[in-house]
């Protein structure tokens, strides 16, 4: 599993903002650079992995790797303005630096399900720390029997990643969208400016006719989301142990010290993020924890 350039998981490293893409209201990309030219040619991480970003005299805050993998050099993170952290960044513009530790926590379990049909279900921001997965789904399409992303937002403006539908189509992946919601306008989900499907994200898994015994599932989201999503592919066939969910929990640490991302016997950061659904449901069911 990749490491923290220098094996050490305390050591912060210089990055410059190269670029930052508006993706929905509230919510930003950051294509950061490693100022020194030798941690970023040691620099390697897997999809579902993360980095903690610090602001000198603010803080750290733990933000999904969302950029492609192939190109660990260029890094990019999505984030949504919601903390001290994330609000500095969000007034942080392309030439700006910030520190950078990682990568951190175990990732999407792809090499290991090839030949699979892998489904990926995402709840609205959770569709960042799957990304960089897509992506190296998509290079590596004829490695899987079938790829499947499906995204459910609160409205049509909540849809993560629009503007890269067509290339992962291209690329032989089928992706599906979903909303549940009321547009800021307050004009149904349904009116005009948007055709899609309304509904939850759970009543697309429920139509897949390629859940079985031979598929993947891979979800993020909020946990109530996930535990639907676990129980729906359950019931089309797939096993509870090739369900894998995405935990989010406050971490300050990332290395096991802090102990502020608890869930039950384990620690997110280090023994997930990424856990078979079969490991944590009896947790899942615990509210608040």
């Amino acid at each position: 599993m990749p490491t923290a350039p220098a094996g050490d998981p305390w050591r912060s490293h210089t990055v410059r903002i190269e670029g930052v893409v508006e993706e929905i209201p509230g919510v930003r990309t950051y294509d950061l650079r490693f100022l020194d030219e030798a941690v970023a040619r040691s620099y390697r991480f897997a999809p579902g992995q993360f980095n903690m970003l610090h602001l000198p005299g603010i803080g750290e805050a733990a933000i999904s790797i969302s950029s492609d993998p192939a190109d660990p050099a260029e890094l990019a993170h999505t984030v949504r303005a919601v903390g001290n952290v994330t609000d500095a960044l969000a007034r942080m513009q392309a030439g700006d630096t910030l520190m950078l530790r990682g990568p951190f926590g175990r990732p999407w379990p792809l090499a290991d399900r090839t030949g699979r049909d892998v489904v990926l279900v995402a709840g609205g921001l959770g569709l960042a720390s799957q990304r960089a997965a897509i992506r190296e789904l998509a290079r590596q399409r004829s490695q899987y029997a079938s790829v499947t992303v499906l995204h459910g937002a609160k409205e049509p403006s909540g849809l993560l990643y629009t503007r890269e539908y067509r290339a992962w189509k291209e690329a032989g992946l089928v992706v599906r969208s979903i909303v549940d919601g009321l547009p800021a306008s307050g004009a149904a989900a349904g009116s005009p400016g948007w055709d899609g499907r309304v509904g939850l994200v759970t009543d697309l898994l429920a139509e897949l006719t390629i859940l079985s015994e031979r598929s993947t599932v891979l979800c993020c989201g909020p946990d109530p989301m996930m535990t639907a999503v676990a129980r729906t592919a359950i019931r089309q066939g797939v096993a509870a142990e090739e369900i894998f969910l995405s935990l989010e929990r406050n971490m300050a640490c990332a290395v096991r010290h802090c102990g502020l991302c608890q869930f039950g016997p384990v620690f997110v950061c280090q023994d997930g993020p990424v856990f078979p659904f079969a490991a944590i449901e009896r947790f899942l069911a615990v509210a608040h924890l």
